[in-house]
């Protein structure tokens, strides 16, 4: 599942792409995709003539501003858009089409069927579902370290399926919660209640640089991901913990071990992330 990189990622190439573009029709193959309206004709009748002003990001959760709606696009699994002049073959499992008035389309793609839309009036989107639980932006400025604390709380849950919940802080996925606990040192089993204040703050560093770092270089392409110009990602090539498994550690050569955490395949070094 694309996470926030990924997300922040797709949200600078279309936003290159597709703002200032009018929607002359929608073309909805997959009914199912469309959560709000229920209606999925008044979904199509409602984004005819509106023109796109802004492309944001909440979360893992894309926003495409328009005049008068912002329609809440999640690309779960294998989501994906893409620019194409009308008239271009359709690819197998492209299940919505924005047809523009300049003779150019966004097509959603989706082979899993898992993504959702939900369509608003401007400035009642982050008012109920999917939007009005989500947690912090950790890149937010006023996200700190003791933020961080603040949202985890005294709790005696295991600290990684903490950071993977949305509710508290938005964005985080397998992929870099393992590789932020690997670079702040902290075994993923620990609990919030066991955490030091130095190890708060290097956590909420590593959470920042990590995020940050990936953003730079396009996201993670472990299965499928691309960007909205069909561009992969290249910050894979730079993990140290996630993936690795039976590898030798960057940082002191101790092989890399794999573990489950709350359900989730959990990378760590034993050495540079003791338990106790």
């Amino acid at each position: 599942m694309p996470e926030l990189p990924e997300v922040e990622t797709i949200r600078r190439t279309l936003s290159k792409l597709v703002i200032g573009k009018t929607v002359a029709d929608v073309i909805v193959g997959l009914p199912r995709l469309i959560k709000a309206p229920d209606d999925v004709m008044q979904f199509v009748e409602l984004l005819k003539g509106q023109t796109i002003r802004e492309i944001g990001r909440r979360g893992k959760f894309l926003l495409f501003c328009l005049d008068d709606y912002v329609l809440v696009s999640h690309l779960r699994m294998e989501g994906r858009y893409g620019l194409y002049r009308t008239g271009d073959e359709v690819e197998k499992h492209t299940h919505v089409i924005f047809r523009f008035t300049d003779e150019t389309e966004l097509r959603y793609k989706d082979v899993r069927t898992f993504g959702t839309m939900h369509l608003f009036p401007k400035g009642q989107e982050m008012a109920g579902p999917p939007l009005h639980k989500l947690g912090p932006e950790p890149l937010d400025e006023a996200f700190s370290a003791a933020v961080l604390k603040e949202r985890l709380g005294r709790r005696k849950t295991k600290i990684k399926p903490l950071l993977l919940n949305q509710e508290i802080i938005v964005g985080l996925g397998n992929i870099y919660v393992d590789e932020a606990l690997f670079q702040a040192g902290i075994h993923p089993e620990k609990t919030p209640d066991e955490l030091t204040d130095d190890q708060w703050e290097k956590l909420h560093v590593s959470i920042v640089q990590i995020l940050q770092k990936s953003i730079s270089l396009g996201g993670s392409s472990i299965k499928s991901y691309v960007n909205g110009q069909g561009e992969a990602g290249r910050f894979q090539h730079t993990l140290k913990a996630y993936g690795r498994t039976g590898e030798p550690c960057f940082v002191c050569g101790t092989l890399i071990e794999k573990f489950v955490v709350g359900g989730r395949g959990t990378h760590i070094c034993p050495n540079c992330q003791p338990r106790n």
